[in-house]
């Protein structure tokens, strides 16, 4: 298990650390889950996600590359603007998520999830027959996400950089608290207003104590946290609610996978495109009391399996129990009650549409 630069620090101030990705990581602080929700729902909260990875791909066919290993469309790219994109597989599913950078031109950024840092690796490499390099830069830099509608006026005293002018899915790099070189980057997991700062090891400490020397409030937020805000948007985790056996057809990523280019495995996920996906990943509400689960059952009403609960848990902004799951296209429709085992007890249930907070 790996430690975070801050780790220590995370400790000293009431943070209960957890194995996560290989790292030791702050699930919670001491204001509990759902009070760090709701910081960053309506304040404003900072993640300390410095497990993520991060892999630079040069050289002059990088473009050819990355259009050719990942899913979406790598040419729309320009520098300053980041893409969501996923490497697909090929047996139908996904080795990885990740947000693609393009830095400048034949220079692009990967950050990829922690857990699949070196699985992510190992497949760049099988499939660089384009002379690129591939530069592991992961366990040099960390990673800080401040979250909430107040975000962008408490970094706005640290930096000269009008961040107002950075579109959703942009960055620049600069200055900011006296740190040269930082990517500033208008993205993050939890759908609200905010940036992700990437800054060499190094500078963490100093990056962190800046953030919570303005005038804005600023809390810490935990993994757990994280996982409620993002599941309340409908975004996917991997491990959970995609992965190996899960294409991103079925997951509803069809708009970041792009058929006017081939790239491995295109064939057989344009078929699934144009109608031969069996399941979709959907949005459920619990009707009856009780909370889903990863790996839960999903049953019809004659108690016939039908699908698995992906991801789950209690929204703090709905006050509603609330899941992912893959279920095939005849329960898929708005509306179509399915049933949760938990336990002995069937729960009824509801497919609702995505996201659940809109």
């Amino acid at each position: 298990m790996q430690k975070l630069v801050l780790s220590d620090l995370h400790e000293s101030i009431g943070g209960k650390m957890v194995a996560f990705a290989g790292y030791y990581m702050p699930v919670q602080y001491t204001d509990g889950v759902k009070n760090e929700h709701h910081t960053v729902r309506n304040e404003v909260g900072v993640f300390d996600v410095s497990h993520m990875g991060q892999v630079f791909v040069t050289g002059n066919k990088s473009l050819d590359f990355l259009q050719y290993i990942t899913s979406n469309d790598v040419s729309k790219l320009i520098p300053g603007k980041v893409q969501y994109t996923c490497l697909p597989n090929t047996n139908g599913g996904i080795v990885d998520d990740f947000l693609l950078y393009m830095i400048a031109k034949n220079n692009y950024l990967l950050v990829v999830n922690a857990s699949n840092i070196e699985k992510d690796l190992d497949w760049i490499n099988e499939y660089n027959t384009f002379g690129c390099k591939i530069d592991n830069q992961s366990y040099n830099y960390s990673l800080l996400a401040i979250q909430g509608p107040k975000s962008i006026a408490l970094l706005q005293e640290l930096t000269d950089i009008n961040l107002s002018d950075i579109k959703y899915y942009n960055f620049r790099i600069g200055s900011m608290a006296g740190i040269e070189d930082l990517i500033i980057s208008r993205t993050g997991y939890t759908g609200e207003m905010g940036f992700e700062l990437y800054v060499r090891n190094e500078y963490v400490k100093k990056l962190w104590n800046a953030l919570f020397s303005t005038s804005i409030t600023l809390k810490p937020i935990g993994l757990a946290a994280r996982d409620t805000l993002r599941l309340e948007k409908g975004f996917c985790l991997y491990g959970n609610d995609i992965n190996e056996t899960t294409s991103p057809i079925e997951a509803g990523l069809g708009w970041i996978t792009k058929f006017n280019k081939e790239f491995i495995n295109h064939n057989d996920l344009k078929a699934q495109q144009e109608g031969s996906a069996k399941i979709k990943l959907v949005g459920l509400e619990l009707i009856d009391k009780g909370v889903a689960r990863n790996g839960y059952p999903i049953v019809d009403s004659d108690g016939n399996e039908i699908g698995i609960v992906t991801s789950g848990t209690m929204s703090p902004t709905l006050n509603k129990a609330i899941a992912m799951a893959y279920l095939p296209d005849s329960f898929s429709e708005i509306e179509s009650e399915v049933f949760i085992k938990v336990r002995k007890k069937q729960i009824k249930a509801k497919v609702v549409s995505l996201p659940f907070v809109k």
